[in-house]
């Protein structure tokens, strides 16, 4: 058994994209439009997966645009996506730059929790040992659900 990807429904492809590659650092492998379907999909991987991702086509993340408008509820139903980090206070910091929740602060230095534009959670832990706790995350609460 090999894991793929992890597919999830955006209702802005721009706005996904954004958070994705720009805030996360997620670069795009391929995109399938289908005109006769009515939806994009656009895998995506983590910087240091591009290789394996580029051979295998695995492992990636699906995003699914659907061009009719649709309703999806849920989104955290199936639990979250996970990416380590090399430092997770750095990439706090730019996310928040790009005006997204830190909904979980990475207080202990070790885990953060974000959501992307879908409401879709997205676990953040540091590469290797946990940084030292630090201002302003050790003071910061919890925003919303994570």
């Amino acid at each position: 058994m090999q894991y793929l990807h992890t597919m999830v429904r955006v209702t802005d492809l721009d706005a996904s994209l954004r958070f994705y590659c720009d805030g996360l650092g997620l670069k795009e492998i391929r995109r399938y439009d289908s005109e006769q379907g009515r939806f994009t999909l656009v895998f995506l991987a983590a910087a240091d997966d591009l290789d394996s991702a580029q051979k295998t086509k695995a492992p990636l993340i699906e995003l699914t645009y659907n061009w009719d408008p649709e309703d999806y509820t849920g989104g955290r139903n199936f639990g979250h996506l996970a990416y380590r980090v090399d430092n997770l206070y750095a990439l706090c910091s730019h996310l928040q730059d790009l005006g997204v929740t830190i909904n979980r602060p990475p207080r202990d230095g070790h885990m953060a929790f974000v959501r992307s534009p879908d409401g879709i959670s997205v676990e953040l832990l540091q590469s290797g040992d946990a940084l030292p706790p630090m201002e302003p995350w050790v003071s910061m609460p919890n925003t919303g659900t994570w």
